[in-house]
């Protein structure tokens, strides 16, 4: 084979490899967010999950001990929204990316949680304090266990 030929051959091949289509990641699924109508922090909250590419239902309530007991969220980690995703919670101010990470790595957990709101975190950016507060995002079971599922 000649060298133009072999380049020819090159370049079939790169355009036949280039072109082998490539698997879209899946769907993200759509959540349910469970909040007070009058929260600002959880309204800037949905539009994080939204612009990371999350389906977002509000549920507005002011029955959110309710809901949250009925759930299972342990009340040592509850905050001011609560979020039903698949078969996953996530209550409060958790990052999207850690959403993500959950919903990829599927693991034998109830959900993951940011308890309190800290400065900083996803809807908290803005508040009367200016700053960052370190947190971590906390995983839990439905028997109430927690571990740390990422720090911030």
């Amino acid at each position: 084979m000649d060298r133009r030929s072999f380049v020819r051959s090159v370049l079939g091949a790169g355009a036949i490899i280039g072109g082998v289509p490539q698997f879209a990641a899946a769907p993200l699924p759509p959540m349910t967010v469970y909040k007070s109508a009058s929260c600002g922090c959880c309204h800037n909250w949905v539009e994080h999950a939204r612009s990371s590419g999350f389906t977002v239902k509000t549920i507005d309530t002011e029955a959110l001990p309710s809901v949250k007991r009925d759930l299972g969220v342990p009340t040592s980690l509850q905050s001011c929204h609560t979020v039903v995703i698949g078969n996953y919670l996530v209550e409060g101010h958790v990052p999207a990316a850690d959403v993500k990470r959950m919903l990829t790595e599927k693991p034998a957990i109830r959900g993951i949680a940011v308890p309190g709101m800290p400065i900083g975190a996803p809807g908290m950016e803005q508040g009367p304090v200016s700053g960052y507060q370190r947190y971590e995002v906390l995983a839990f079971t439905s028997q109430g266990r927690t571990s740390v599922f990422a720090t911030h």
